[in-house]
């Protein structure tokens, strides 16, 4: 999908989902959010603070509280997409219009206000040293000015091709991955930069 450039641009070129995505847009602007589009898809803010994300794949669509861990959670819709990465993000994913219950979207949203209005969120952890997988390291290696690049780059684009690599389940696909990545790391572009405003 391409970026979009507004959130009924997101929703009408959405692989899928148009009228559910439409739908949940809808009840998060009957709430106190400011609708805004961040990383190419709909988010909705309070006084600055990221609430929730809108957003759809071919086989769900949901949405992303931002400090989803603080809320109470009580119907168990709340999932965590990256256990042991991930510490305050959690999805609400769904499958079918009949999933989306305003009411409930609603509460979920005037308690993640309230945990901003209290100050409380989950920070990331910064400062964790980069686990840079063996086959990038070593393709790092063969080539001087990549392994310079790299060194370059801010921790946090080092962890991105670092943990990109290190998902792939087969060996062809890490190798794919590295070929497509080592152009970039000397160019000095970071892997999701495109997403960055």
């Amino acid at each position: 999908m391409r970026r979009a450039n507004s959130v009924e641009d997101y929703i009408a070129n959405a692989v899928a989902w148009h009228d559910e995505l439409q739908q949940l847009c809808d009840i998060l602007r009957t709430t106190q959010l400011t609708e805004e589009l961040k990383w190419g898809a709909p988010c909705f803010t309070w006084n600055g603070k990221n609430i929730v994300g809108v957003g759809a794949f071919k086989s769900y669509f949901g949405l992303w509280f931002h400090q989803g861990a603080l809320l109470k959670d009580d119907r168990k819709v709340l999932i965590n997409a990256q256990e042991g990465k991930t510490r305050a993000l959690r999805q609400w994913r769904m499958t079918a219009a009949s999933e989306i219950k305003p009411a409930i979207i609603k509460r979920y949203v005037k308690e993640a206000i309230e945990h901003v209005d209290a100050g409380r969120e989950i920070k990331a952890k910064r400062g964790a040293p980069v686990e840079v997988p063996e086959e990038l390291a070593s393709a790092l290696r063969r080539k001087r000015s990549a392994t310079a690049a790299f060194r370059e780059l801010s921790p946090g684009r080092q962890r991105e091709y670092a943990d990109y690599v290190a998902s792939a389940k087969r060996i062809v696909t890490r190798q794919n991955r590295i070929d497509k990545i080592l152009p970039m790391i000397v160019s000095g572009v970071g892997l999701n930069d495109r997403y960055r405003r």
